[in-house]
Order: structure tokens, then C-alpha cells, then sequence
């Protein structure tokens, strides 16, 4: 059951938060229109395409820095509190500390519900499109650079194998291609061709220079030809996916392409494994957050809201810093994904049990 004081300290919890989010949008969207309008313009982008990225931005760096923003908003309005004395009033009146955290704890869950779903199957589509209108209008090399597109090895299934030096994704084409086909430890028979291109209307594929060596007891059978048309196991994002490909896949989605990269071998896995256990990290980080941030400002101190802050931007940026340096680390190095990415929230959270202890008395 929910005290006066109970909903009070929620209302502003919930409150602070959301002003805080809406207070980013604007000013995210001015930075990022001053930085990228000569681009825009360059590259003559369709208002409506400029309106759809804006919706993306919005919804994809609202998750990526929810963290801080909760982080800060818990922080001013707890210090104006304490400020008011208010904080000294409801302790005095035999409320535990503990007891005090009850309304911050149903807003941390509140809150994290509601970045746990976004991460499952919103925050999803809006990374595809703010990361399709980047590459596409504002980078460099455009479409070249949004896949890995030289020297592609994958395992297609658990007997096929293929090779491709390069891939060119504007004509769908790759060059000096190479598909190997095993019957247990044997290799049954290779083809290779100078180019393979995807025929969209067929759905099949066209090989140039094709030829087709199959391993025989004593003599090997080779064929020849200028032109093959063939079909494939295989498709295109199969062939290169998207190097951004993991964070533009719901929950579901992303569960079964990582089990199917999983078995194909897949030298990218350690990244898709770091978008899906973000997804759960960031939304307990709240109740991390959220405990160091009371236990921080819940004091009245002499230097008023002014320290109070300082701290939380110092602690704040600490933990997205160690959050980005553990997940390169996954992602580069041998470090287990799993414990990359829980690592900020395990060290945050011996620093709030730390705090909160020092906080009741």
C-alpha cells in the first residue's frame, strides 16, 4: 500500500525523468542538425526521410544514454529535497532508510519494464533506421561500408562452406567465389567462379566462369562453363549481413541469428552477444542507479544541489565509460561477452550497497 509520501516521492521520480528525456530531444535534434545540414543538403535527402531519421534518433539515444539521464534526474530532485529539508522530516518521523527507498525502487521498476520492452522490439527498428539513413546519406563510403564485404569465409549449414573476396552490394556481386561441399571429413566437390551475381526475379544466382571439381575414388570430374544459373542455400544477407545487423533484430529475431551464426562459426558472435545481453543490463542498471543516486544527494550539503551534481555527471559518465570500454573488449578481444557487459553493473553495485550503507547512518 502507497503512502501520500509513497506517491509524492514516485510522481516526482516519474516526473523529473521524463522532463529530463523531453528536454534532450530538442537539443539532441539542434546538434545534430548543425553537424549533418551540409550533408543533408549535399546529398538533396527527402524531408520526409529527415523526419523519419529524427524519429529514429530520438528513440535510439533516449536507450543508449537512459542510464544518465535517469541517473541525473534522480539526483535533482532527491537533492532538492534534502535542500528543503524535507528528506530530515520524513526520517524524523520513524520512516527507516530502507523504508524511505520503497517509492524509488517501484519507479526504478517502472522505468526499467518499460526500457526492457523498448529494447525488445522498438528501440530494434529505430536503430535500422537511424543506422540505414547514416550510412546511406552521411558516411563516407554510403552503402560499401554497411557490410563486410572482403574476404567473407561462412559456414552456410554443417557441410557447406563458401569464400568471396569481395562483395559490391550495389550490383549484388561478388568476385572470385568459392563453394565447398563435405560428406563428413571428405570434401564431395568445390565450385568456383570468377563472379556470382543475385538474380532478384529467379531468386538464383549467375556464375561466371564457373567450374565444378567432384572428388572421385581415383579421378577427379571436372566441368566447365561461361555461365551457370544455380540456386543456393544461401542469400545475400547471408552471404554479408549488415555489420550493424544485431541491433536492428527484435529479441526473437535476434536469439535465432545468433544460434544460426553460432553454427555457421561466425568470427562476429562476441558483437551479436553484447547487443543481446545489453538488452537486460541496461534496464537492471535503473535499480543501480538509482539506489547510488539517492544515497549521494539524499544529504543536505553546504555546497547545495552544485555538489550533488557534480558528483552524479563524475559517477554517471564513469559507468558509461566502463560500460563502452567493456563492451569493445568483448567485441575485439577474448573477454566473455556475458561478463563484459555485466561488469559495469556488478562494479556500480557494490558502489550502492557501499553508499546506501554509508547513507543510513
Amino acid at each position: 500500500m502507497l503512502t501520500i509520501i509513497d506517491k509524492y516521492i514516485l510522481k516526482r521520480y516519474l516526473a523529473t525523468f521524463s522532463v529530463m528525456l523531453l528536454l534532450f530531444i530538442p537539443i539532441g535534434i539542434v546538434i545534430d542538425v548543425s553537424e549533418k545540414v551540409n550533408k543533408m543538403i549535399e546529398n538533396k535527402v527527402p524531408f520526409n526521410e529527415i523526419a523519419l531519421y529524427y524519429v529514429d534518433f530520438v528513440v535510439y539515444f533516449a536507450n543508449l544514454l537512459f542510464p544518465v539521464f535517469l541517473f541525473l534526474s534522480v539526483i535533482w530532485f532527491t537533492s532538492k529535497l534534502a535542500n528543503n529539508t524535507e528528506i530530515i522530516a520524513i526520517l524524523s518521523s520513524g520512516i527507516s532508510f530502507t523504508r524511505f527507498l520503497k517509492p524509488y525502487l517501484i519507479g526504478a521498476t517502472i522505468v526499467s519494464f518499460v526500457s526492457l520492452i523498448a529494447g525488445f522490439f522498438i528501440v530494434p527498428k529505430a536503430s535500422e533506421g537511424f543506422k540505414n539513413f547514416r550510412y546511406t546519406y552521411l558516411i563516407g563510403g554510403g552503402r560499401e561500408e554497411m557490410r563486410d564485404n572482403t574476404d567473407v569465409y561462412r559456414q552456410i549449414s554443417d557441410d557447406e562452406f563458401i569464400y568471396v573476396s569481395s562483395f559490391n552490394p550495389m550490383s549484388e556481386t561478388a568476385f572470385n567465389f568459392a563453394f565447398e561441399k563435405f560428406k563428413g571429413d571428405q570434401l564431395d566437390y568445390k565450385i568456383t567462379a570468377n563472379r556470382i551475381k543475385w538474380d532478384p526475379k529467379l531468386k538464383q544466382y549467375e556464375l561466371y566462369g564457373y567450374c565444378k571439381r567432384t572428388v572421385g575414388e581415383l579421378n577427379d570430374v571436372i566441368e566447365k562453363k561461361d555461365v551457370v544459373k544455380r540456386k543456393f542455400s544461401f542469400e545475400l544477407e547471408d552471404l554479408t549481413p549488415t555489420v550493424y545487423i544485431a541491433e536492428t533484430l527484435s529479441l526473437f529475431e535476434l536469439n535465432s541469428f545468433i544460434e544460426k551464426e553460432r553454427k555457421r562459426g561466425s568470427s562476429n558472435i562476441n558483437v551479436y552477444l553484447v547487443v543481446l545481453y545489453k538488452k537486460y543490463s541496461i534496464p537492471v542498471s535503473a535499480f543501480i542507479l538509482t539506489i547510488i543516486a539517492v544515497a549521494v544527494s539524499s544529504m543536505k550539503r553546504r555546497g547545495g544541489m552544485g555538489v550533488n551534481l557534480a558528483v552524479g555527471i563524475l559517477l554517471a559518465f564513469s559507468f558509461v565509460f566502463l560500460d563502452k570500454i567493456f563492451g569493445v573488449l568483448a567485441e575485439k578481444a577474448t573477454v566473455s561477452p556475458f561478463l563484459a557487459v555485466w561488469t559495469p553493473n556488478i562494479i556500480f553495485g557494490f558502489v550502492a550497497f557501499f553508499l546506501l550503507r554509508h547513507a543510513k547512518r
